[in-house]
């Protein structure tokens, strides 16, 4: 993968708490980078185990400039510890340095380590600023924007959190070099999502740059992200806290989420998830008579080539319908015992809304292999 000095700024408007998305190759490294960030005497870097060797010594000399200590906490890596333990190792390093309320957080990992540094800093001293610098597709084009943080509960995913936006979000591109290959199409799957409730012309370039984007080409990273963050950017400005239009952001993570909390968080990668999620939902949206049978094959024919799995698995030899719907109540859409769904009503655009039972049924059977 060639890099460029090219830079991009994707800006989130909320007032005071906006901030800007920066977008380009080899960011991380360079103190000018973080110029103009909360003033502070102290910096914590959050990481993990599998990016830290990578990156942290980067980061810390980029922000040696701007504070008296830079310290390091390296978290275990994998979705399954997002948990309570693990985010008290991040309050454990925090008050075994003395830092104080203007300490800055600098989230250096994917999704997991993001949720848990926002959540770490929406809680510490009752809040502390903290930036984003996502190391993974996904989190570039998803989970670092937009302010949701957050831990797991054996119950359900991302179920304990808060709302809590970050000062900056740096999306170097140079990191993606170092991802398996695996980890690029869990990202491409929160890419494609931006397609159907958004933007069609979007999904169309997909499919026609989808080889480039598979082999990490930066050109096309540095679009695919910048559109992504750009559509998201634009829910989020007018929806922050999911009263309404956000929800549309998690089409194909009703079903993912199911998925994941019945296999155990870390048997399928998210991204994996949501893939097979959005056939699901793509699915339910036809048999609701919202979109035709080609809509449904043409996102199917992506997301497997995408490299991402487009068969639900099996969560209960008896009742597996009854399991993925018993999993679904959890999700935070469902109000009032009902669960509602992302679903397309007509290419480009999407609603939430509830679903028949007996149709949920229907769907998860014909998408779950040996159901």
């Amino acid at each position: 993968m060639s890099t460029t000095s090219t830079m991009h700024a994707v800006s989130i408007d909320l007032q005071d708490r906006s901030y800007t998305i920066a977008i380009g190759a080899d960011l991380l490294g360079r103190a000018a980078t973080f110029a103009g960030l909360p003033q502070a005497s102290a910096a914590l870097v959050v990481s993990n185990t599998t990016v830290a060797p990578l990156y942290a010594a980067a980061l810390q000399a980029a922000l040696a400039p701007h504070y008296k200590a830079v310290h390091l906490v390296v978290l275990p890596d994998g979705e399954e510890f997002k948990t309570w333990q693990t985010l008290n190792l991040i309050f454990d390093a925090l008050l075994e340095n003395g830092c104080d309320r203007k300490t800055v957080l600098f989230a250096l990992g994917g999704g997991v380590v993001g949720d848990m540094t926002g959540f770490a800093a929406a809680s510490y001293m009752r809040g502390v600023p903290f930036v984003q610098v996502p190391t993974t597709l996904l989190a570039q084009v998803d989970s670092s924007v937009g302010g949701k943080t957050g831990i797991n509960h054996p119950l359900g995913k991302n179920m304990v959190g808060a709302f809590y936006q970050p000062q900056l979000v740096v999306c170097d591109l140079a990191t993606l070099k170092t991802l398996p290959a695996r980890e690029v199409s869990a990202g491409l799957a929160e890419i494609i999502k931006y397609g159907p409730i958004a933007d069609m012309a979007f999904l169309d370039w997909i499919e026609a740059n989808l080889g480039a984007l598979r082999a990490c080409e930066v050109t096309a990273l540095a679009h695919a992200v910048r559109r992504s963050c750009e559509i998201k950017a634009h829910v989020v400005s007018q929806d922050e806290r999911e009263g309404g239009l956000r929800a549309i952001l998690n089409f194909g993570h009703t079903f993912g989420h199911a998925i994941e909390a019945g296999l155990g968080y870390g048997q399928w990668l998210h991204g994996d998830a949501v893939g097979c999620g959005m056939v699901m939902a793509a699915q339910l949206s036809h048999r609701l008579g919202l979109v035709d049978a080609g809509f449904v094959a043409r996102l199917t024919r992506l997301i497997d080539a995408a490299g991402l799995p487009t068969v639900g698995p099996v969560l209960d030899a008896q009742d597996n319908a009854g399991r993925y719907l018993e999993l679904m109540q959890v999700d935070k859409k469902a109000e009032g015992g009902a669960i509602r769904f992302v679903l397309i009503d007509g290419p480009g655009r999407a609603c939430v809304r509830g679903a028949p039972e007996a149709l949920v049924r229907q769907v998860i059977d014909a998408c779950c292999a040996g159901a």
